[in-house]
């Protein structure tokens, strides 16, 4: 009888010190506020989902361009109820698809698919999936635009596909992307191009590699060959080493500018893309492709301020700042040059972009795009800075870099309007998209369903290991993530990549885990398939790690 009123209070004591531990321990109380920050980053994005859908035209549900506010004017003569595939399709649908998906999964399978459905609908040239611009009052349809496929299937399809798969947005982007290639009126001696200029050629870059190892076919390899060979032989040998903002293929010259921020840094990104695949497979292109990229990486980390920072725009002899002011899209031009370490291993690019990173507390509320209506510039300005910021940290988590996502996100979440919006046109989506990133980044990559006001799921991986909070007011189910690069790109490495939902803690299907609440002395065992499902959480602290006999 002693010996059990022993064995029972040495249980108690053991469980109380557990229990201690549990409330010092700080990296559950650090879960804990990522979880907070998680929920109100969702929160955030869920208010502007719901806001931007009271926009929508009646008959064909899809949203202008831009609505009148406090901040958004429009031009003499401009139509205020226009639909563009290149602008509201590209950067303000995608993202809230994404969002309805994270919070609203019948939101998601009904009015967002309808919108689809109406989309291809008003917009389509007839026997064309390529779309045009659609004027929602008077139901006119204006004549079909690669430019618009390009914009649209690289900043919007490309992202509901990286964190979605194979949806019928992606089909969509399969036969877009298919008619405007087929339709590519740019004559060169490598073959028809989608355009002359950096932008669009880079757009089309970009997705035609996704769509190369996605889909196997080699028509979508031998397009974006026609394009990065016509860069890598001609136009960057003719521009000193850079893209040319626009190229005349005839004349063979360009505009003499390095164009580094978006309308001119994507070819960039999509020539490193190209070689990652080339560089993968052995091919005799990544043997030519390999100095002709590096000498236009050097060139353009040549251009750099002293701290790595990127200018908008900078003559292509001269390395020459246009202007002074400084790109927010420099995350994406280092994810360029931290791919291309990642296929070479040459550590210079590594130390180039650790280097901005750790750079970053210079930039503290910083203007990335002046607008003389807002003391801190365009909301825009923050959300693809951080954007780029995420890509690189989750690669790279230098602590300076860490801090001023969490300084900077909070200035752009505070942008947001008591009714949802911030600044009424069609670049919120890009808040949606920054604040779910980061939201992301807060859960390592877990995501709660149904997500609720009020439900945060936080963590933090500390080596193998996964310490995990959940607040909510009941059980949720909550999803792991997992190798989407290999799984639904079919990338040999996950490499920086524009347009990407990044993977924190993403765990193999075919892998054992152990799943027990802090405290308690059950455990599961699961396969990362069941963990990838979905499984049902009560409130509290909870523990993953590996699976070990």
């Amino acid at each position: 009888m002693f010996l059990r009123f022993c064995c029972a209070a040495l249980f108690s004591i053991l469980l109380a010190a557990s229990f201690a531990r549990a409330q010092t321990d700080p990296r559950f109380a650090q879960a804990r506020a990522n979880g907070r920050a998680f929920e109100q980053a969702v929160a955030a994005s869920q208010r502007l989902l719901h806001v931007w859908l009271t926009h929508a035209d009646s008959q064909t549900l899809l949203l202008p361009d831009r609505i009148p506010g406090k901040i958004q004017t429009f031009k003499p003569g401009e139509t205020a109820r226009l639909y563009t595939p290149h602008n509201s399709g590209a950067d303000l649908y995608p993202y809230l698809i994404l969002t309805a998906y994270l919070t609203d999964p019948d939101l998601y399978r009904g009015r967002m698919m309808e919108m689809l459905r109406n989309e291809i609908r008003y917009t389509n040239a007839p026997g064309s999936a390529i779309p045009g611009n659609l004027e929602l009052t008077t139901g006119k349809r204006e004549p079909p635009s690669l430019f618009g496929a390009g914009e649209y299937a690289k900043d919007g399809l490309l992202t509901v596909t990286e964190y979605l798969g194979r949806t019928p947005w992606f089909y969509r982007m399969v036969d877009m992307v298919t008619d405007a290639m087929n339709q590519a009126p740019v004559s060169s001696r490598f073959g028809l191009l989608p355009a002359s200029d950096a932008e669009l050629n880079g757009d089309y870059l970009q997705a035609l590699v996704r769509l190369a190892t996605m889909t196997g076919e080699a028509r979508f390899l031998e397009w974006a060959r026609r394009i990065g060979d016509a860069y890598i032989e001609e136009v960057l040998p003719g521009n000193f080493g850079v893209p040319s903002g626009k190229w005349d293929f005839q004349t063979h010259r360009g505009d003499g500018r390095l164009r580094l921020r978006d309308h001119g840094n994507e070819t960039i990104v999509g020539l490193v893309l190209l070689f990652a695949l080339e560089n993968y497979a052995r091919t005799p292109r990544a043997e030519k492709y390999r100095p002709a990229i590096a000498r236009m990486l050097d060139r353009v980390l040549e251009s750099a301020n002293a701290d790595g920072m990127f200018f908008n725009e900078v003559e292509a002899e001269k390395l020459q700042p246009v202007n002074q002011g400084l790109s927010d899209n420099w995350g994406y031009v280092y994810g360029a040059i931290y791919a291309f370490y990642q296929c070479t291993g040459d550590g210079k690019y590594r130390d180039a972009v650790r280097k901005v990173l750790a750079g970053l507390g210079k930039y503290r509320n910083y203007a990335w795009e002046p607008n003389p209506k807002l003391p801190l510039g365009s909301f825009d300005g923050y959300a693809d800075s951080l954007e780029g910021a995420i890509y690189l940290v989750n690669r790279e988590p230098v602590a300076e870099a860490l801090g001023w996502i969490e300084s900077e996100i909070k200035v752009m979440l505070a942008m947001q309007q008591p009714d949802g919006h911030v600044e009424n046109w069609y670049g919120e989506g890009n808040f949606n998209r920054t604040a779910l990133l980061y939201a992301l980044m807060k859960s390592q990559g877990l995501r709660p369903e149904p997500w609720k006001p009020g439900t945060g799921v936080g963590a933090v991986r500390d080596g193998k290991t996964l310490y995990l909070n959940v607040e909510s007011p009941e059980a949720v189910r909550v999803h792991w993530d997992f190798a989407r690069h290999r799984r639904v790109l079919n990338l040999d490495r996950n490499y920086v990549r524009l347009n990407e939902f990044p993977e924190w803690y993403a765990v193999e299907e075919n892998a054992l885990y152990r799943l027990r609440k802090e405290g308690g002395t059950a455990e599961q065992v699961l396969a990362g398939s069941e963990l990838i499902a979905g499984v049902s959480l009560s409130p509290g602290n909870w523990i993953l790690d590996p699976y070990e006999r």
